[in-house]
């Protein structure tokens, strides 16, 4: 019974080897001619009716001061962590400060992401460093209540009606 069916396997593969060199040996056929494309006559569309769709405003994917924005919303994240370890006793001064920069310029989708997303970059990139009040925590607050102030006197100098 194997040994038919090892003779049986063998024949089968010898003859799809004979029947692949037979296609191969042979010219490949001719390619079927194209109908000229001035008999194709294309369908008729469908008569297409205007349907009244809402058209809501669009909303501006940045303005001109986002990336300013964003680097007051690092700062404010930044002072919330360290006036919080140098006993300013502020308690949520700088996030609340963040949240109603947040709440007047009311950014939407992507723009309000960033500007949350920058505030906990501010907070977290001194958390992993700081445990206590060290003389450089004390300046980098000092340094960040000058940038902060700066960017907030440009951006109102620049932009504000």
């Amino acid at each position: 019974m194997l040994r038919t069916f090892i003779i049986l396997s063998l024949m089968l593969c010898l003859s799809a080897t004979a029947a692949r060199a037979q296609f191969f040996l042979q010219p490949p056929p001719p390619p079927r001619p194209q109908p000229p494309a001035q008999q194709l006559q294309p369908k008729a569309p469908p008569p297409v009716q205007p349907q009244p769709q809402p058209q809501a405003p669009p909303q501006p994917t940045s303005a001109p001061y986002d990336h300013d924005l964003q680097r007051l919303a690092e700062i404010l994240g930044a002072l919330h962590f360290l006036r919080g370890i140098c006993g300013s006793n502020e308690g949520q001064k700088w996030r609340n400060e963040a949240q109603a920069l947040i709440d007047a310029e009311v950014p939407a989708g992507e723009r309000h992401d960033q500007m949350i997303a920058s505030f906990n970059r501010g907070y977290r990139a001194f958390q992993q460093s700081y445990r206590t009040c060290t003389p450089a925590a004390d300046f980098a607050v000092r340094r960040y209540l000058d940038e902060g102030a700066r960017i907030a006197r440009e951006i109102t100098a620049r932009y504000a009606n």
